[in-house]
């Protein structure tokens, strides 16, 4: 563990190790977000994050989102494993769709991987697919 200082903000930096294991692979699926009846991601090239206990996440590249469909927000988040997360929303997905999408855009080094990558929250959006 280490801290970083970020503009008079301490920040505590996490590792994945035993005690919170974090993994990323590929995921050999199609995977196509659904949002308001319109596909705002499609792509063969997710990967699937497993941190901890938690549920695994899609991270989808930039390239296969329809960026043109997203708003970036104001809202920020922090991850001791993985850095600052920036938000956006998918205003035809109405209210629901805020702050629907995260990304960090400078993850730590542990998880570069993810890096120019999505990830969607489920209840946010009408479906996330996998498809063979």
């Amino acid at each position: 563990m280490s801290t970083i200082n970020l503009q008079d903000k301490t920040r505590t930096v996490k590792l994945p190790g035993p005690d919170h294991p974090i993994t990323i692979g590929r995921n050999a699926s199609r995977v196509v977000v659904i949002v308001a009846g319109e596909v705002i991601a499609d792509t063969r090239d997710a990967l699937t994050l497993s941190e901890a206990r938690y549920p695994a996440v899609f991270y989808v590249p930039r390239k296969d989102v329809d960026m043109t469909k997203l708003e970036r927000t104001d809202h920020s988040t922090y991850c001791p494993y993985k850095g600052d997360a920036s938000y956006f929303s998918i205003p035809t997905g109405g209210e629901r769709a805020f702050n629907a999408i995260w990304s960090y855009e400078s993850p730590y080094p542990a998880v570069g991987a993810i890096r120019d990558h999505l990830a969607f929250y489920t209840d946010r959006v009408d479906s996330i697919e996998e498809h063979e």
